[in-house]
């Protein structure tokens, strides 16, 4: 199953969702969707790809960090976390539930990560979990390559993609794994891991909903 074209309400949230469309929906159903994302444990749905992780402390950019729960398991293993989310209520949320100063918080987001990019630093690994499937076409070519950039050399980059009925309210794209790769490796990255994962959602799952996971590392 493949989700349509476009399916998004019109946009009546705040200034986020006017600076990054691809939030469309979330301030409106935070306050059910944070209490869901904390209810995710970060070892169980990321069993399969922990070992790909890095072990030594490292510099890691959380793009999408919604309230935090990765970047707090990430700061938990030792490691620096810029974590990027644009939606208010989540760095809110995620300020208050994870109040670890390794956590960074930066109100920016795709495709262009201004004020991520303006601060001059690389990363050893770049976290894109539940986000790409947001950016229409035009928006994923111009957001890989600044993405891309970002990455120190040997860095590993994470992108999971959503297939399926798209929720009421939010804004996402079809996009293949396929496409997505071509992109990456356009922007100097090479595909070490691709996928595919059954939603850990029950709802989710019965919908038809199923994930694509990749990992990419940096060519040099």
């Amino acid at each position: 199953m493949t989700d349509p074209p476009h399916a998004w309400a019109p946009a009546t949230a705040g200034a986020g969702t006017r600076r990054f469309p691809g939030t469309q929906g979330y301030a409106d159903q935070a306050a059910i969707l944070i209490d869901l994302y904390e209810g995710l444990d970060f070892a169980h749905t990321y069993a399969v790809i922990l070992p790909l992780l890095p072990t030594r402390r490292s510099r890691i950019l959380d793009i999408g960090a919604g309230t935090g729960r990765d970047a707090a398991c990430f700061a938990a293993r030792g490691h620096s976390v810029t974590a990027v989310e644009p939606t208010e209520a989540f760095r809110a949320a995620g300020k208050r539930l994870h109040p670890d100063p390794a956590i960074d918080w930066i109100d920016d987001g795709l495709p262009t990560l201004h004020r991520v990019r303006a601060q001059g630093l690389r990363y050893d690994l770049v976290w894109m979990s539940g986000v790409w499937m947001h950016l229409d076409p035009a928006e994923r070519r111009q957001a890989m390559p600044a993405v891309a950039g970002l990455l120190a050399p040997g860095g590993r980059m994470l992108i999971t993609l959503r297939h399926g009925p798209v929720p009421a309210g939010r804004r996402m794209f079809p996009v293949t794994d396929w496409e997505t790769i071509a992109l990456a490796e356009d922007a100097g990255v090479r595909p070490i891991l691709q996928t595919h994962r059954p939603s850990i959602g029950t709802a989710n799952r019965q919908a038809g909903v199923t994930w694509t996971w990749l990992i990419f590392d940096r060519a040099d």
